[in-house]
């Protein structure tokens, strides 16, 4: 399980080093290997250990190409998920068109999301916790799942 958030820099040639206390769980999981791709629905990318992506691909799978939304869904993560490998450092090289899309330069966020990884750039982050912490106090009607949950 991937949780908190870490605040690290992308490097010039486009590596991020993963920290430490995520990256002997990434070993011993999946022998360092993950992929990445775009999220369909925020500025960020979404970093899974290859186990993990599997069960995504298998779902991918299932989705029909003779349907427009379905197809579209496969174009977008299928088409941008990138196989990566930890080096000796604990680095992983992220290609120009993920970080583009995500508009990744310098301090970027790694952000644990159970069994994945969300990374978005810094300034997206800030503003998107901004705009959920408002979200959150402005909502009047909760899910019943919300409804149950306490902290």
């Amino acid at each position: 399980m991937f949780r908190g958030a870490s605040e690290v820099s992308l490097d010039s040639k486009g590596r991020l080093a993963i920290p430490k206390r995520y990256r002997d769980q990434l070993i011993a999981d999946c022998d360092g290997q993950l992929v990445c791709t775009i999220d369909i629905h925020q500025p960020c990318l979404l970093l899974y250990p290859l186990a993990e992506w599997e069960v995504i691909e298998r779902k991918l799978s299932r989705l029909s190409s003779m349907k427009p939304a379905e197809r579209r869904i496969q174009r977008m993560l299928l088409g941008h998920a990138t196989e990566l490998e930890l080096d000796n450092q604990g680095r992983v090289l992220l290609t120009g068109p993920l970080r583009n899309h995500a508009g990744l330069e310098g301090k970027i966020m790694l952000v644990g999301q159970f069994n994945k990884f969300e990374i978005w750039s810094d300034i997206a982050w800030q503003t998107q916790i901004a705009v959920d912490m408002e979200t959150v106090s402005q909502e009047l009607e909760l899910t019943d799942a919300l409804k149950d949950f306490s902290l």
